[in-house]
This record gives C-alpha cells, sequence and structure tokens, in this order.
C-alpha cells in the first residue's frame, strides 16, 4: 500500500475519527484538556506506527499535560483503537503536538489590533471612517435595487 493511496486516506480519516472519539469520551485523565483536538492522523503504509498531531487550546502548560496525560494512557488508547477498527495491526502511536489552532488565533487577535489601530489613526486625521460591515450592507442593497428595478420592467 503507498503513502498516499485511497486505502491509506480512508485509514488516515477513520483512526483520526475514532482517536477523537476516545480522547473526548473515555478518557478519565484530569491532565487532558477538554479542549483537545485531534487535527491529522498519518498511519505508516505498514499499520505498524501512527503520528497522530494534537492541538489543545490554552497555554504551553496545558499542552505539556496533555501530552504526558496521553503518552500514560497510550496502551488504554491503542486497546479501545484495536477494538473499534479492524486493522491487521494496531499501529503504536506517536503524539504530536500541533500549535496550528493556537497560531491561527493569535494571528486573528493581531489583525484585530491592527484595524483597530488603522481606526484610530484615521479618526485622529479627520478622515471618515465606515466599517467593513456597513459597505457589504449598502454593496447588497444597491445590487437588491438594480435586480428589483429589472424585475419590474
Amino acid at each position: 500500500m503507498r503513502k498516499n493511496s485511497i486505502k491509506n486516506t480512508r485509514i488516515n480519516g477513520e483512526v483520526q475519527k475514532v482517536l477523537a472519539e476516545i480522547i473526548r469520551k473515555e478518557i478519565k485523565d484530569p491532565r487532558i484538556s477538554p479542549w483537545t483536538s485531534v487535527v491529522a492522523v498519518e498511519v505508516a503504509p505498514d499499520l505498524k506506527s501512527c503520528k497522530a498531531w494534537i492541538s489543545v487550546l490554552g497555554g504551553e502548560d496545558a499542552c505539556k499535560k496533555t501530552i504526558e496525560g496521553l503518552n500514560s494512557a497510550m496502551g488504554y488508547i491503542r486497546r479501545q483503537l484495536a477494538h473499534t477498527i479492524n486493522l491487521r495491526n494496531t499501529p503504536e502511536i506517536t503524539f504530536v503536538m500541533d500549535q496550528s489552532i493556537a497560531y491561527g488565533v493569535n494571528m486573528s487577535h493581531k489583525i484585530d489590533e491592527v484595524m483597530a489601530q488603522d481606526r484610530q489613526s484615521a479618526i485622529l486625521r479627520g478622515e471618515a471612517v465606515e466599517s467593513s460591515e456597513e459597505e457589504e450592507t449598502s454593496e447588497y442593497d444597491a445590487d437588491d435595487d438594480e435586480d428589483s428595478e429589472d424585475e419590474e420592467k
């Protein structure tokens, strides 16, 4: 089985779904954050190993504790995975911390800050400031008016 084959892609998706369910519903370890998500899973073509990218919404301390909790529950997770998914071999799971969600939230906050600074500087310069929502609404209203005029003719 090749790495990017359809079968491997299906196995990756199924393992990701089941792994997320196990972490969310069945593990009772208090170290594991309730804001833990399985971002991606990559199962090796021989089904012997698996990398699971985990994202935790919270601080660095929550991330470290969650990884520790998942590593300590590795045997239970593999057993539940084996019971749920019928594979020839149950893969050995390696948990890798993925910071993409935290990075996206951080970038969103930075964009909001820059937009607020731009509005403040425009106000100080005495320029008229329109919010982007008002511009979008006025564009849609103008389009709707043109369409209704066309329909009346």
